[in-house]
């Protein structure tokens, strides 16, 4: 029984910390990325971009911070409904559900950390941008905003 639970808590100690590690030393790509609010007002951040299942999967976990012009996008291959949630984030963010032409579709401002509830898009989406809790109110940005990235349609 001993070493049954021993195994168990190595198991569990290892993936933790590869799952720390993955996420702490992801080294994604970072790109420019603008939001042009309705009133006309230009926002510039610098986001990691995560395109992949895995780099999707870790997103920002176990990150104790983030800088206030920062934060990260999560491409998908096609419009679909998508569904994020807060395990192992450990500072609030704001996400922003876009449209395949960087229409912002739908925001869920200061998502609780570690939550588990799930926090989906209203629609089909192409991406979500995860931002510093916070950002929405400091830059005014709504839904029907749009959002210039090299991934998107027309920009």
């Amino acid at each position: 029984m001993k070493r049954a639970l021993l195994t168990v808590f190595i198991c569990v100690f290892c993936l933790t910390g590869l799952a720390r590690a993955q996420s702490e030393g992801q080294d994604l790509p970072t790109e420019p990325l603008t939001i042009v609010t309705q009133d006309g007002a230009e926002h510039v951040f610098e986001v990691e971009v995560a395109t992949s299942p895995e780099e999707r999967q870790v997103g920002l976990m176990y990150r104790n911070e983030l800088a206030p012009d920062h934060g990260m996008i999560f491409i998908y291959p096609y419009d679909k409904r998508v569904s994020m949630w807060m395990k192992n984030t450990f500072i609030p963010l704001d996400m922003l559900f876009l449209e395949s032409d960087g229409t912002v579709e739908s925001i869920r401002e200061r998502a609780v950390p570690h939550s588990l509830t799930p926090i989906p898009s209203k629609g089909r989406v192409r991406a979500v941008l995860e931002l510093p809790g916070g950002s929405i109110d400091r830059f005014g940005i709504r839904s029907g905003d749009k959002v210039r990235f090299s991934a998107f349609e027309n920009n």
